[in-house]
């Protein structure tokens, strides 16, 4: 919590300057730079950005903004509304800045001073959780790899300067990409919910139901659809799952991450019965995740959500292709960074990673010195060596110096296509043979990299389009099995992320916090895990 209680802090500026008639604004600057050259340390909320401060009210002699100038009632209302920004409102000390909006005499320059100071730094603070967000991606949860944005506190101010209304100005913070706005709006929609005090419909679990059939729960069930926008159809109690309720449940489902059949089962209610506060906390947390990303998506981007096991290409904000892909399991987690997607490799070879090596392969090799000939290659020290020629039982996850790597073929791990965005993480995009798991709708079982549902369909269109090849001269370097590097003619920006609350043409979709990042977020953001 950032909240500081200002009673205390403004004692110490009480003895700092003293009350004039008809002050003007060189008095009250008078008194600033009285207060920033103390060489007492100040309040924490002025002492943070006092450089800034000094900076722009003593060398640069900056605007005087706040003091008798009625924008402190602009921003003390931007404050009253912090939830609507998903913000916590108890982060900054609103009532205590009232009163002393309140308690000023406008003849006072060390009065003016004081709030001229205070709200120029909350002002900031607001501003700096509004673009980079409230807590540091490192300290969250060690599979994120985002560097901590930063703001330019001079340049706040000094941008402020210029603007008129204080409460329009912190919009301009706030990320512009579609995915933060729309989430916006939709925590808009479920703070009014819960500020009313809307009875949200419950529906008890009960047999599984198909198309046509009848149950009592179905009238609740429209009346909860009719609030989530799902169903459009007529009010009334009916118990028939009809045509038109089972149409809207399996919009609900797609919207969640469920099997959208239209079968009315425990996993569909259980995901109905979420509560519109947990929904509300959800969104929060995503929206926080969007302060962390690059301000700039790229105009063409590519976007891996971990959390919707789901693959979008997008240009100009709409997605031109979505694919379903397989994730890393809880216990290999794929981590959470933003790269550039450079070559594609038709007819990959694969390179085992360490772990696997000594932690599944090792084991087999010791019962089989042949076990792998068929489709790998092993190398010692870098040279090609013979399988036979080694006692792996002399070998362990300690001393390990040799290397696997899988040669092209039907049964190769990557399939026949892998794309790359070289990174730390060794994490790329890849075909694969195994497609039976692309059925689940959790969809997290890889060692960390992204399996694709349809890497011909992605490779015949990047590659078509980037690169000019056809379809057939792509399936003739595949039926050549050689493993064939394809440079992309420029990079495209690729961002893995995890988003349990996000916008689709479908509207706002959910999905669960399959890794428990979730948890870890709200336990940083308000001090106790989430239920």
């Amino acid at each position: 919590m950032r909240f500081v209680c200002l009673a205390w802090a403004f004692v110490l500026l009480a003895c700092v300057g003293s009350a004039q008639a008809a002050v003007s604004t060189d008095d009250v600057r008078a008194e600033i730079n009285a207060i920033l050259s103390s060489s007492q340390r100040l309040p924490l909320p002025l002492e943070r950005v006092r450089a800034s401060l000094n900076t722009y009210y003593g060398k640069n002699r900056g605007p005087i903004y706040w003091a008798n100038t009625g924008r402190m009632t602009a921003f003390l209302q931007r404050l009253s509304r912090a939830q609507y920004d998903g913000l916590n409102p108890d982060d900054y000390p609103a009532s205590s800045l009232q009163g002393l909006r309140d308690s000023i005499d406008a003849d006072d320059a060390a009065a003016l001073a004081k709030a001229e100071l205070y709200f120029s730094s909350f002002f900031i603070a607001y501003a700096a959780d509004l673009k980079v967000g409230r807590v540091s991606p490192q300290n969250v949860d060690p599979h994120l790899f985002r560097s901590r944005k930063t703001i330019d506190t001079l340049r706040v101010l000094t941008d402020m300067s210029k603007q008129s209304d204080p409460g329009k100005f912190l919009a301009s913070f706030e990320p512009r990409n579609n995915h933060y706005q729309v989430l916006k709006r939709i925590l808009r929609a479920y703070t009014t919910v819960i500020e009313q005090d809307v009875a949200w419909p419950v529906i008890p679990q009960g047999a599984s139901l198909k198309p046509g059939q009848s149950d009592p729960r179905m009238g609740k069930v429209r009346e909860l659809l009719a609030f989530t926008g799902d169903y459009e159809g007529p009010e009334n109690g009916s118990p028939k799952y009809d045509t038109t309720l089972v149409d809207a449940v399996q919009k609900f489902q797609q919207r969640h991450g469920l099997e959208a059949k239209g079968l009315f089962g425990k996993q569909t209610v259980f995901a109905m019965n979420i509560s519109p506060e947990e929904r509300r906390r959800q969104i929060i947390l995503n929206m926080e995740r969007w302060r962390w990303m690059p301000d700039n998506l790229g105009q063409e981007h590519f976007l891996v959500n971990i959390a919707a096991f789901e693959l979008q290409w997008v240009k100009n904000n709409h997605a031109v292709e979505r694919m379903n892909v397989v994730v890393g399991a809880v216990a290999t987690q794929t981590p959470e960074f933003s790269d550039e997607l450079e070559y594609v490799e038709l007819n990959p070879t694969w390179t085992v990673p360490y772990s696997i090596a000594t932690k599944e392969m090792l084991p087999k090799l010791k019962a089989n010195p042949y076990a792998y000939a068929e489709d790998f290659d092993v190398f010692a020290n870098g040279k090609l060596a013979n399988w036979g020629g080694i006692n792996w039982a002399a070998y362990g996850a300690g001393k390990f110096p040799f290397t696997f790597r899988q040669r092209p073929g039907p049964k190769n791990a990557l399939g026949r296509v892998k794309f790359m965005l070289p990174n730390k993480h060794n994490i790329y995009l890849h075909d694969t043979p195994a497609k039976d798991k692309f059925a689940n709708t959790t969809r997290a079982f890889s060692h960390g990299c992204i399996r694709l549902s349809r890497p011909a369909d992605l490779a015949y269109k990047l590659l078509g389009e980037k690169n000019g090849m056809s379809p057939a001269m792509i399936e003739a370097v595949w039926a050549g099995n050689r493993t064939t590097q394809v440079n992309l003619p420029q990079k495209i920006p690729i961002h893995i992320v995890y988003a349990t609350a996000f916008a689709t043409d479908n509207g706002i979709e959910f999905r669960s916090d399959v890794y428990g990042r979730d948890r870890k977020l709200y336990a940083a953001l308000f001090g106790r895990a989430g239920s």
